[in-house]
């Protein structure tokens, strides 16, 4: 159903690096770069997430309970996603731990304050 998330950035080439340093530790990389849109994904038919300027021009601003989910394959990459995120300049929302019913997460926000989660099922 979801083919990707889209978050704003009003330092695009700042989060660019963020990203390519965080998506790294999951084994995704860019797959589609223009001027001012990069998708990262680990295949074009996989759901993907995508850092964009404004269309309009305006400065990006974060969504309340807005909040893109990075799937992980274990609590461990789970805990490896948000530590890179928080040693990348990333700030805490939610240390990784149980949150009920086999789901296992760590929340942090990127350095233009967008939510973003590590999860794992199981």
């Amino acid at each position: 159903m979801l083919g990707y998330v889209t978050l704003g950035s009003n330092q695009f080439d700042k989060a660019a690096e963020f990203y390519d340093a965080l998506f790294d530790v999951c084994g995704a990389s860019r797959l589609m770069e223009l001027d001012d849109f990069i998708l990262w994904g680990t295949s074009m038919e996989a759901a993907g997430i995508a850092l964009s300027k404004p269309y309009n021009g305006e400065a990006a601003t974060v969504g309340n309970g807005v909040m893109a989910g990075i799937r992980a394959e274990s609590a461990d990459a789970v805990n490896a996603l948000y530590q890179k995120a928080i040693e990348l300049g990333g700030s805490d929302e939610g240390e990784p731990g149980p949150r009920g019913d086999g789901f296992y997460a760590g929340y942090f926000r990127d350095l233009d304050g967008n939510k973003l989660n590590a999860f794992y099922l199981g």
